[in-house]
């Protein structure tokens, strides 16, 4: 009876601390993101500190950090080879308009982008294990693989001619409408597709020259892809083209 009682303590205490060990394993080494987490995470920090007009108030986010410092952490860890194509999509969407807020919010109180040296072509950040730069995740991650201008709309890289920052992260489920209306909205805007009536002209934004190539994989380039998405109210194709000049200062909320 006394052996029988002795065996049943040990086996409870080693079961005891399996589970304590196992407990503090998982606690040591918490699961990685999921996209669903990840897009409840960036909607959530959208809502709030990015306005209806797509401004950012970095120095809000400044002031407390916590939110995009975790944010930042879960784009790190998120293995991205286990997603579905759509999420991947999605996840690089989401992770470079959070990633432009973490730098200029690092370097804030700035105007201008281009007061950062090497913003887009030099730092190298985090995203899911690999260190890149805003280029390549703009190049290698979406355009190369996707095919798809549409992207152009919604890609902010933290700069008034950008388009507006919207405030519901990309998923990958809805990613094909999702795409579609961030075009639609863009593209209706009168301050970013200006046409003036009087000289039969329309001014676009320079993203139209410099991804031109990009545009072209549409069939469509310039005011015809613009119309695409102008059902009513749509571009004169006879009028001239010109494109205006990329307005650098920083899209905030100040």
């Amino acid at each position: 009876m006394k052996f029988s009682l002795l065996s049943s303590v040990k086996f409870w205490v080693v079961a005891l601390l399996f589970m304590m060990n196992r407990g503090l394993a998982v606690a040591g080494n918490p699961s990685p993101p999921t996209a669903a987490s990840i897009t409840a995470q960036t909607t959530a920090f959208f809502q709030k500190f990015v306005n209806k007009e797509g401004k950012v108030n970095y120095a809000a986010i400044q002031r407390n950090p916590d939110q995009l410092n975790e944010l930042l952490g879960s784009i790190a860890q998120f293995e991205v080879d286990k997603a579905e194509m759509a999420d991947q999509y999605a996840f690089y969407l989401n992770a470079y308009n959070v990633l432009v807020i973490g730098e200029i919010v690092a370097s804030y109180p700035l105007t201008s982008v281009q007061e950062m040296p090497g913003f887009f072509n030099k730092t190298r950040l985090n995203v899911a294990g690999e260190q890149l730069t805003l280029d390549q995740i703009e190049t290698d991650k979406l355009r190369k693989i996707y095919d798809d201008p549409r992207l152009h709309f919604a890609l902010v890289c933290g700069t008034n001619s950008c388009p507006r920052l919207s405030r519901t992260a990309y998923v990958g489920k809805q990613l094909f409408v999702q795409l579609n209306e961030q075009a639609k909205f863009a593209l209706l805007d009168p301050n970013y597709v200006q046409v003036d009536e009087t000289s039969k002209m329309v001014k676009l934004p320079e993203i139209f020259k410099w991804y031109e190539a990009d545009f072209s994989t549409s069939g469509k380039t310039g005011v015809m892809y613009v119309n695409q998405f102008r059902k009513e109210n749509r571009l004169p194709t006879w009028f001239s083209v010109e494109y205006y000049p990329y307005n650098w200062s920083l899209n905030d909320q100040k």
